[in-house]
């Protein structure tokens, strides 16, 4: 949850960021801007305006047609290709070389125009170049003169026409772009009419082809057809045919009625094999076992002499209970039973010889049906093949007359339309010429040039501002640095070689920067009130960033309070004595350590702030020796005990090791920043050489800040808002 709340606070930050780098660089952005779109504004004057004229077409899906004839015609104008096709017509380089002969636009003033000053000065700028490769002259004939000319004029006139179909529509715009109106409308309207004839040129070509053709093709069909006719003929009169199709059906009646009488006969002749069989089996003179064969059983005539043997038996046996065998009727019974059963016998008998008969009938009758099959078997294969070699050439002449009736129809039908063109589009509305340009449009045109020149300078704005890795504000401090930021020093307009007055601090027209000298030392007191604090160095990156100015005005407001001792430890480059105009011979800090002079005499007082001066005395040439030698440290300690607050100025990190061995007997380091100056990684290196060298840094000291551009920065808020809190108001 914190992480998210940091986050957004971050964000929040970048935000005024970037606000605070277009909010510094808005007025050369409006600037630039301003200046941009003058000079648009001259640009666009010198432009020559171009007008457009736009004519509608109606592109017919369905053309009007004398008769109800199909034309011959190779597109299908229900379907989408059509149309995109005769879009791209409209756009063809065909219509437009035909616009440019028929309205000799090579003459045109439009179309003849000098080379332009930038592409002469192109082409010269190319032959000035010796390592460009040149192209080799090729001498033209005129004709291919005339044709590179007219290809370039395509080229030209193409770039000015627009072909726009209407959605949903057969309707298409036709428009063209040129400085007269009136040559816009003319070739917009000319196109239009351009493709229209050659629509129609094409299909009366098409036709009149078609039809001589179609001509040429009948002479051959009809050939072809009367050849057919003949060899059909020839066969009939050849194989004397005159009905085959009756003859093949009673052939083919004949034949199923022959195999049908076959099969009855074959089921017969199985039939009477069977019995045979049986007949054989159980020997022609058993005749009572021959009487329970089915076959001879089922017989009719043998069934009513059994009835009547069954009829007799009954009667004898009746007959037996009454009476005895020898009486009358008992033997005239009997007799009747004998005879009946006799003339069962002499049945069977009778019927057994006439299966004999039967089965040698059925035989030849099969035999003759199956002579009588394959003969008429053979009759209709052969008429079979007769009929399809008929139907073969029967087919033949069909299909060719219908052929040629095709041809003849088609041809008669193109004949009839060929002198007929109707045409594939229509004006809906003709081109005329306009009253006001379409280009250029003078106010979108400067009012993008602005926009475009405003959002180049914001763009500009922000990758100056990401290349300048200066320490600009406090949250460069903070954040990149990850160092306390104890104040800011207010920048110091001055004229042209004036200098800096030393006592700036108690000059009563220099308020603001005593306000921030006091805030700068209220906040260092503040963040060391835990740590013995005696011993201050001040340092700084690179010479010129104003540590000596910073020392010294931090001096004079700890002076107000408590007993200070301003000391000058820049053997390299010592600068006090020139501030406080104190004689250079004057001996100091370099003189105390080498033991050349007494402590007393090293030391200087400002009459004006009543500030105790170490100056830096006689230049030695081994500085650093005498800084990191056991008597500076004893100076140092007993320095403590006279003053309350030492504040020494030392040489820039970068320079030489002075302000480390120094920061060795320090309490504290003040490291001091020059605003929007001093790099990044600069200081960095400087603070990091103080940190390894294990020194106490108090934090860090903006100089020289911008206040003007601070406002504008927004980056200061809480450090120099109220410095004039408390000046008089002039009235």
């Amino acid at each position: 949850m914190e992480q998210n709340i940091q986050n957004q606070q971050e964000e929040i930050i970048d935000l005024k960021q970037y606000f605070a780098v277009i909010n510094k660089a808005k007025w050369r952005l409006l600037t630039f801007a301003f200046f941009m779109t003058i000079f648009a504004v001259i640009v666009v004057l010198k432009i020559t305006p171009t007008y457009k004229a736009t004519a509608t077409l109606l592109i017919e899906a369905q053309e009007a047609k004398a008769v109800s004839f199909e034309e011959v015609y190779g597109l299908d104008s229900s379907k989408k290709e059509y149309y995109l096709t005769q879009f791209e017509i409209l756009k063809s380089n065909t219509i437009a070389k035909q616009v440019i002969e028929k309205l000799n636009l090579a003459e045109h003033p439009e179309f003849n125009k000098p080379p332009s000053f930038t592409s002469e000065l192109k082409k010269d700028i190319k032959a000035a170049i010796p390592f460009l490769p040149k192209k080799e002259k090729v001498l033209l004939s005129d004709e291919e003169l005339a044709e590179k000319r007219m290809l370039a004029l395509v080229q030209a006139f193409s770039t000015r026409l627009s072909i726009s179909p209407i959605r949903k529509t057969q309707m298409v715009n036709i428009s063209f772009e040129s400085e007269d109106p009136k040559l816009a409308a003319l070739v917009a309207n000319t196109v239009g009419e351009v493709y229209i004839e050659n629509h129609m040129n094409a299909k009366m070509g098409i036709t009149q082809k078609a039809a001589g053709w179609l001509t040429d093709r009948l002479s051959d069909l009809r050939i072809k057809l009367d050849k057919s006719e003949a060899n059909l003929q020839a066969y009939r009169e050849q194989e004397n045919l005159i009905d085959v199709e009756g003859v093949v059906g009673l052939i083919k009646r004949e034949l199923e009625q022959t195999s049908q009488q076959l099969v009855v006969s074959r089921n017969d002749q199985n039939k009477l094999e069977s019995i045979t069989r049986v007949i054989a089996e159980y020997g022609k003179s058993d005749y009572e076992r021959l009487e329970s064969i089915p076959e001879i059983t089922s017989h009719k005539v043998i069934q009513d002499v059994k009835r009547e043997v069954i009829l007799a038996e009954r009667k004898v046996s009746e007959l037996a209970e009454v009476y005895g065998p020898k009486h009358p009727k008992m033997i005239a019974a009997n007799a009747e039973l004998a005879t009946v059963k006799a003339n069962l016998t002499k049945q069977v008998k009778a019927l057994v010889t006439g299966i004999e008969k039967e089965m040698r009938t059925a035989n030849a009758n099969v035999i003759a049906l199956e002579q009588d099959l394959e003969r008429i078997r053979s009759q209709y294969q052969k008429i079979t093949r007769k009929e399809t070699e008929y139907h073969k050439l029967k087919r033949e002449v069909e299909t060719n007359r219908n052929i040629y009736d095709a041809f003849l129809s088609r041809s008669k039908e193109t004949e009839v339309t060929s002198d007929f063109n109707s045409a594939v589009a229509r004006f809906t509305d003709r081109a005329y010429a306009p009253s006001l340009p379409v280009k250029p449009k003078k106010g979108l045109i400067i009012a993008l040039v602005f926009v475009a020149s405003l959002g180049f300078g914001v763009v500009l704005a922000f990758v100056f501002e990401a290349l300048n890795d200066t320490v600009k504000s406090s949250s460069d401090i903070e954040n990149k640095l990850t160092q306390r930021m104890l104040g800011l020093l207010p920048l110091q307009v001055l004229k042209k070689k004036e200098k800096l007055d030393s006592h700036i601090f108690f000059n009563e027209e220099a308020k603001q920067f005593s306000e921030a000298v006091r805030t700068f030392r209220t906040g260092f007191i503040l963040s060391q009130m835990d740590k013995p604090n005696k011993i201050i160095e001040v340092t700084s990156s690179v010479p010129g960033e104003g540590k000596t100015t910073t020392s010294s005005n931090l001096a004079f407001s700890l002076a107000q309070m408590e007993k200070v001792l301003l000391i000058d430890a820049d053997m390299r480059k010592p600068s006090l004595c020139r501030r406080f105009n104190i004689p250079a011979y004057h001996p100091g800090l370099a003189n105390f350590i080498a033991g050349t002079e007494k402590f007393e005499d090293c030391l200087y007082t400002d009459e004006k702030s009543g500030l105790t001066i170490m100056p830096c005395g006689q230049v030695p040439p081994n500085p650093l020796e005498l800084l990191a030698s056991k008597r500076f440290g004893k100076m140092l300690e007993e320095l403590r005990t006279r003053f309350d607050k030492i504040v020494i100025d030392t040489a820039p990190t970068q320079a030489v090791s002075d302000s480390l061995v120094i920061s060795q007997h320090a309490d504290s380091v003040i490291y001091v920043v020059k605003a929007d100056s001093t790099r990044m990684g600069m200081v960095k290196t400087g603070l990091g050489r103080l940190i390894e060298a294990k020194a106490n840094i108090a934090g860090v000291v903006l100089n020289q800040v911008d206040l003007k551009k601070a406002d504008s920065y927004g980056s200061y808020h809480g450090y120099y808002d109220y410095y004039g809190y408390g000046e008089e108001t002039k009235s």
